[in-house]
């Protein structure tokens, strides 16, 4: 007989291979298993956020595992979550499978979710979702929060005189996917799996950072605590969202430190950009700048107004998206 395929099995069977690796992580005071979910919530508010990852625009399973495909859909929404300020605290994961996936599948995803949820945000569990057939593989998370008794921090609260710093890494998401698209594609252009054989540990650690990405998470409740008066996550490239930040602030915000393109406009890397009153940067974050004007809603590079921003958008082709 066969490996068993996802139109092999029932809902319920799937579920429970899901709720078999993830085990018994919940503190939750109803998890899995019920119409809902209960959730304790110190301090009476929630920060929620939601994102999807769709096979093509957003991953190709000829370059992602399942198990990284997991990490991934945790790994960027905790960081969204830590990019208000907050803890987080409860996913709610809805999987749209194609029948013709083997139902294994779903262990190796639900392990990546549990991993990224162990490393990165201790004590944040999934607790509930839906499953549901469909022809494009989509995985559709919503992240839960508390603020642990800070208020949140918004892109809009950044002054003139803050420093502007980064926790995480920069660049190196968009490197491991130029990686991707100039070396494991066939000659129509289709991607094939990856050889670790054929990159470099430098080149490896690259690709890691796209397909697997491990945002600083616990450093979103450091930074409020340090008095943060603005905070977001990189997802779509330093000078994209930097200037996302200034347009909400209203104020300009000048890069000083020596960055290189891909650091500067690629996006993915899920690093940390807040505002700090000067000197009030705590340790983790690297000062790259500061805010200079008020009234300017723009971002200058090295003095000047930066040619490109590039950035990562799902609507472009692959091939254009690091601009």
């Amino acid at each position: 007989m066969g490996e068993l395929r996802v139109c092999d099995v029932s809902e319920a069977d799937l579920l429970a291979r899901i709720l078999r690796v993830l085990g018994s992580a919940s503190r939750a005071e109803i998890g899995p298993g019920d119409d809902a979910a209960v959730l304790a919530v110190p301090g009476g508010r929630v920060v929620a956020t939601t994102d999807t990852l769709v096979h093509g625009p957003d991953f190709r399973l000829a370059w992602t595992s399942p198990y990284d495909l997991g990490f991934k859909s945790a790994a960027v929404n905790v960081a969204d979550v830590a990019a208000m300020g907050a803890r987080p605290t409860a996913l709610l994961v809805a999987l749209a499978l194609p029948e013709s996936l083997p139902a294994a599948f779903v262990d190796a995803l639900a392990t990546g979710f549990r991993d990224a949820l162990a490393q990165l945000a201790p004590g944040c569990a999934v607790e509930g979702g839906d499953l549901t057939v469909s022809d494009t593989l989509t995985v559709a998370v919503t992240a839960l929060g508390v603020l642990d008794g800070v208020e949140p921090v918004r892109r809009s609260g950044a002054r003139v005189g803050d420093d502007v710093a980064v926790a995480g890494r920069l660049g190196g998401a968009a490197r491991g996917l130029r990686i991707l698209l100039e070396r494991f594609r066939d000659a129509e252009g289709i991607p094939v799996p990856v050889d670790d054989e054929e990159l470099s540990a430098a080149e490896r650690d690259d690709v890691d950072a796209q397909l697997r990405p491990r945002p600083p998470v616990e450093l979103g409740v450091v930074a409020a605590r340090a008095g943060a008066t603005a905070l977001m996550d990189v997802s779509d490239g330093l000078l994209l969202d930097a200037s996302r930040m200034a347009d909400a602030s209203g104020v300009t915000i000048s890069i000083d430190a020596d960055l290189d393109a891909y650091a500067l406009s690629g996006g993915e890397d899920h690093a940390l950009l807040a505002c700090f009153p000067a000197g009030a940067a705590p340790p983790g974050f690297d000062v790259i700048g500061r805010v200079t004007e008020q009234g300017g809603a723009a971002v200058l590079v090295r003095g000047a107004v930066p040619a490109v921003r590039g950035g990562w958008d799902p609507y472009t082709d692959w091939d254009s998206a690091l601009g």
